[in-house]
């Protein structure tokens, strides 16, 4: 099967790359362009937007959802407890940071998953794996540390988002294990995770936003009427249900490993592109730092994949 004259791994790859790159770009553009200090209910709009975008596309037959169960509501809120965390605090510290040094940072995800899956389950990694870890651990502290743009909040920020992320994503799994018990032994797709995240999740922001004051003072932001900040955050709405469709329809033609390998890879031309881009005050010892960071998360996603071809090694 092809999509616009391409293999369908090829186009579902170039989608999924376009999409992510592209909310990535968008959500620094809203939130470093214009003068409207509300990004937890920027955020709102988003989570209302992929959950409305979804269950239009049930109704119009693109996609297929399962029929509302209020026992998966019930096993799925602290899964999406975590779930707002992990994207509130990325979208906290997309604020402070600038997209280069968050993409290196985002990847000591992976040090804390691959830790707690060893205490958790016992579960053994190769060399390749540590020496990529050590590389990223590494290009991190040089990142820091040669960050011109350093922003204490940021980098806290950020540090939250790696430990909810790695939370989110084991805690996730022992979720996803549970709901067949529950669903009438059918496992939950791609959209039914996107369907009952962002559902729940929309209560639980809105909640936030007013806590934090941001209601009624959005209302009065001064760049809330600019269309263009209208049509970007729009894009990001729209943007947020298109990674969930990419991904889906990539995961479907390929290997996990592989989507991870490619995922790492789409980081680097968006991190060189954002510092162009957002003019990004920086120096070629960050610079190099970065992209030794970046180059270290794909070494680690083929590392990774390397292990899953090994049946000596848990999968």
């Amino acid at each position: 099967m092809s999509a616009f004259g391409l293999p369908a791994p090829v186009a579902a790859g170039a989608a999924y790359c376009l999409a992510s790159g592209s909310m990535i770009m968008m959500n620094k553009a809203v939130l470093s362009s214009f003068d409207v200090d509300a990004p937890t209910t920027m955020l709102l709009f988003q989570t209302v937007s992929s959950f409305v975008l979804v269950v239009a596309c049930h109704y119009l037959g693109v996609v297929q959802l399962q029929a509302f169960n209020t026992d998966i509501v019930r096993l799925w809120l602290p899964v999406n407890v975590l779930f707002v965390g992990m994207i509130l605090s990325g979208f906290w510290s997309l604020k402070y940071l600038g997209v280069g040094i968050v993409s290196v940072l985002k990847n000591l995800t992976n040090f804390i998953t691959i830790t707690a899956d060893i205490k958790l389950y016992g579960r053994k990694y190769s060399s390749g794996v540590w020496v990529s870890l050590g590389l990223i651990f590494l290009s991190a502290i040089c990142g820091a540390s040669t960050d011109r743009a350093f922003s204490l909040p940021g980098y806290m920020w950020q540090m939250v988002n790696c430990v909810l992320t790695a939370s989110y994503s084991l805690y996730l799994k022992q979720v996803m294990e549970k709901i067949p018990d529950v669903n009438g032994g059918k496992k939950l797709d791609e959209f039914g995770m996107v369907f009952y995240n962002n559902m729940l999740a929309s209560p639980l922001i809105a909640v936030l936003a007013v806590s934090q004051g941001e209601w009624p003072r959005v209302f009065s932001a001064p760049d809330l009427g600019d269309p263009r900040f209208q049509v970007a955050l729009l894009l990001t709405g729209v943007l947020g249900f298109a990674i969930s469709f990419a991904s889906l329809w990539f995961l479907s033609t390929t290997s996990p490993g592989t989507m991870g390998l490619v995922g790492s890879l789409n980081k680097i031309p968006v991190s060189i592109l954002s510092l162009f881009v957002f003019k990004t005050p920086t120096n070629l010892k960050n610079i190099a730092s970065i992209l030794i960071g970046l180059l270290a998360g794909v070494a680690f996603a083929k590392a990774k994949d390397l292990d899953r071809s090994r049946p000596s090694l848990p999968k």
